[in-house]
């Protein structure tokens, strides 16, 4: 079997697929192998397996980006949940909003009104046009009615790198890979975007205490060719839901400031549709376009 990434080794993303890939080959009696398809946000890889033989060999690694992206490109080859049946869940995460120390707001309310007297001055990265961070920031910008400058970047470690020099002033990215900045103090962290404090931040409150009804949930799950027997997803589905349930996988994924999402491949079918339709509103407010 191969589970196709469409985004590089070590990010959020990619760990997902390895670590459901270490634990599913006892499932299914076969080899599992992760294979990094980069480019577009991830229609390269999701295009691969949409032309791919519906026999439950090839799946594609789902997140965020595949919803996102059927308003973000205008031209995609594919329609995400025409031609794609979810499969199973891995986990959900939460975003973390992070600033540069030298940014004189040190609580969420206190950033909202930094950013509504200096409109269009505060520089916002993200790992990219249309990936979560970015469309996290523009959801806020969107409810707080702040306006900030968006500045995309190659992937989230440069972003973060800018971050830590000051050249940009705020990010929203995954906790996992903010936990050790924001320790150390190289990044201040003043919300996460789930509606309860994440374990890994307990001081931390959500953005929805300052903006109500603000939420961004990472989401990373499998999906196959959509002539893929209803059978041969039942049974992906049956053994994925069974490594969740293995206390050592379950473990990781906590340690890791996410939980185990167990879904039905009908119930994941249905998040996906409204997933798509709720970024098409952000996508239209903040302008993104990707050709």
């Amino acid at each position: 079997m191969h589970i196709l990434v469409g985004y590089s080794v070590g990010g959020i993303v990619d760990l997902s697929a390895r670590l459901i890939g270490q634990v599913l080959p006892q499932k299914l009696g076969q080899s599992v192998v992760v294979d990094n398809r980069l480019g577009a946000g991830g229609n390269i890889a999701t295009e691969a397996v949409v032309g791919a033989r519906p026999d439950g060999d090839t799946l594609i690694l789902a997140a965020p980006s595949s919803a996102i992206n059927a308003s973000l490109y205008k031209n995609l080859p594919f329609d995400f949940i025409r031609d794609i049946a979810m499969v199973a869940g891995i986990w959900q995460d939460q975003q973390v909003l992070v600033t540069n120390p030298a940014v004189p707001a040190k609580s969420l309310a206190e950033l909202i009104a930094y950013a509504k007297a200096n409109p269009g001055k505060i520089n916002m990265a993200s790992a990219g046009n249309g990936s979560t961070p970015h469309m996290a920031g523009e959801l806020f910008m969107m409810m707080a009615g702040v306006s900030m400058v968006h500045v995309p970047y190659r992937g989230g470690g440069d972003a973060r790198g800018d971050l830590v020099t000051g050249r940009v002033q705020l990010m929203f990215a995954p906790i996992v890979e903010s936990m050790s900045f924001i320790s150390d103090g190289r990044l201040r962290a003043l919300a996460v975007t789930s509606l309860s404090p994440s374990p890994l931040l307990p001081g931390i409150p959500p953005v929805a205490s300052v903006v109500p009804g603000y939420e961004v949930i990472g989401w990373y799950g499998l999906g196959a060719p959509k002539a893929t027997p209803v059978g041969t997803i039942t049974a992906l589905n049956k053994a994925v839901n069974a490594c969740l349930a293995e206390p050592a996988l379950a473990n990781r994924i906590r340690e890791l400031g996410a939980k185990p999402w167990v879904m039905s491949p009908r119930q994941l079918d249905a998040f996906v549709v409204d997933e798509t339709q709720r970024w098409a509103k952000v996508v239209k407010f903040s302008g993104a376009k990707v050709d």
